[in-house]
């Protein structure tokens, strides 16, 4: 069964999930023809290979520690830190410790993965 996605003008609740990140799941927030926002939830160690995203996108830390790495550049991010990537870099990431990451993706015209 697929988690509704919030309607246009709904809040969407983003606090730092706190002992409760353990248990949860990464879940898509909202997506509409351009956008898409993804609360994604790593266990510590995990690690998202290499990837690129077709639209630029945002990453913002919303509680724990994670690496996170492009062709450019590697960084530690922590809750509040945020950083963007071009449309088509390559960037990967890993938790540090238990983590949840705001996830903004810009999709272009065209796009269609994953409808």
């Amino acid at each position: 069964m697929a988690t509704p996605r919030a309607a246009p003008g709904e809040l969407i609740d983003v606090r730092p999930l706190g002992p409760g990140v353990k248990s949860a799941k990464s879940v898509t927030l909202m997506r509409s023809d351009h956008l898409e926002v993804i609360r994604l939830v790593l266990p510590a160690g995990k690690r998202i290979p290499e990837h690129r995203a077709p639209g630029e996108i945002t990453v913002q830390c919303l509680e724990g520690s994670l690496t996170f790495g492009t062709d450019v550049a590697v960084r530690t991010m922590h809750a509040g830190d945020l950083l963007f990537t071009l449309p088509g870099q390559a960037h990967w990431l890993e938790a540090l410790d238990d983590a949840s990451v705001l996830v903004t993706l810009y999709l272009p015209q065209g796009h269609d993965e994953g409808r």
